[in-house]
């Protein structure tokens, strides 16, 4: 364990329990991970797990597969774990149903630990491709073993709407809010109970964790959960600045400050920033920046715009500051600024901003230029029902 680590997350605890190990011991067991999935020391599950002994015959990969080299919506296709050799089955490839396991990947295990990073944000796939999981493995009677891990933006407190069904999608596809303030276990209760995704399951809870740390108070070495998530830096802006994927500004995908950098060959930085100024966000600075995209929207073309500098996440709110942006964005550049009208995790027939907003009645609020804090705290039907869910699936 590391030494400065003052928390223990659930593959460690699992590692230190003889008796779960020897349950393990004449068990075939099939894994879901990614890169997070390591030890204090920084072993990968796989290894460390092998070296306990458990028969691993099968890996799982969500979203950006097992070893994350893929990026956003970029289909996997990988047979084996390019590192173990180990038979693996990617739960992202072209289309939809790719995302629940086959039934036959499933019928000779026994049990599936399911162990990777969330950020914190409901449009973060992971957490519904550990759910999916759970739903398969209840029609095939296997049991999953989800390994928590911390809520890197802490477990105090929650933001936003929760998604309406007809805009639910794998950026939201169960009634959580944004910002949902729980941990992967806590999730994994939530859908078994209220969600229609039951199983046999257990979680492996942490030691140490509370729900006022932010994940560099846990000691724990941050691992990239995916290719655009480097820092806590990043996860920190990422349940407001992810909406910038429903546009046709630049998020900054392709350059190394994706999220905190952010805007278009069309905007005019200064311009930007007076009218972003104006509306006196809490805990919060933008710097006029240019940054040039190597891949995805405005791939090596100049953009102008803004950083975002958190200068205290305890009053920033990421929900508003990005709403703001939007809000700005549709006034000052109303010939150029465009929502995003390409298919969006597999979904055609929907905007993609309305699939991420998950209610259309905030985007009309942003094309009315409506105040971004109550756009931004307009939490619509079912948010009370969440709230009241949440506080019975809470482990810490």
């Amino acid at each position: 364990m590391s030494n400065s680590a003052i928390v223990k997350n659930g593959l460690d605890v699992l590692l230190a329990d003889t008796e779960r190990l020897r349950t393990l011991a004449g068990a075939n067991v099939g894994l879901l991970v990614n890169p997070t999935s390591v030890t204090l020391d920084l072993v990968h599950a796989v290894d460390a797990l092998q070296a306990a002994g458990v028969n691993i015959v099968r890996l799982f990969g969500p979203e950006h597969g097992v070893r994350g080299e893929a990026q956003d919506m970029e289909a996997v296709d990988e047979n084996y774990d390019p590192i173990t050799g180990i038979p693996t089955v990617s739960l992202y490839g072209h289309e939809f149903e790719s995302l629940l396991p086959p039934h036959d990947t499933l019928q000779d295990i026994d049990i599936v630990i399911a162990d990777i990073q969330d950020v914190g944000a409901r449009y973060y796939t992971y957490v519904y491709t550990i759910g999916l999981m759970m739903k398969r493995a209840g029609e095939t009677d296997t049991k999953v073993w989800v390994l928590d891990r911390p809520n890197p933006i802490g477990g105090l407190l929650v933001e936003g709407n929760v998604v309406r069904p007809e805009y639910e999608s794998f950026v939201g596809m169960q009634p959580i809010a944004v910002r949902h303030g729980m941990t992967a276990g806590e999730l994994a209760h939530f859908f078994d109970r209220f969600g229609g995704w039951s199983c046999e399951f257990e979680v492996i809870k942490m030691e140490g964790w509370r729900r006022d740390m932010w994940f560099d108070d846990t000691g724990i070495p941050w691992v990239l959960p995916s290719p655009n998530m480097p820092t806590l830096d990043t996860a920190t802006v990422y349940p407001g600045q992810c909406l910038l994927e429903g546009t046709n500004a630049s998020e900054a995908r392709g350059t190394t400050r994706p999220f905190e950098l952010f805007g278009a060959p069309y905007v005019d930085a200064m311009e930007l920033k007076a009218e972003l100024d104006a509306f006196e966000l809490p805990g919060v600075i933008f710097r006029p920046v240019s940054f040039r995209p190597k891949f995805q929207k405005h791939a090596n073309t100049t953009c102008a715009g803004l950083q975002m500098h958190v200068t205290d996440r305890e009053k920033f709110h990421s929900l508003g500051a990005s709403m703001a942006i939007l809000v700005a964005m549709f006034k000052l550049y109303p010939s150029d600024f465009r929502w995003r009208v390409e298919a969006y995790e597999f979904v055609a027939d929907r905007l993609a901003i309305d699939l991420l907003l998950g209610d259309a009645i905030l985007r009309k609020a942003i094309e009315d230029g409506e105040d971004p804090m109550e756009i931004a705290t307009t939490v619509g039907g079912g948010r009370e029902e969440f709230d009241a869910r949440r506080k019975e699936c809470l482990l810490y």
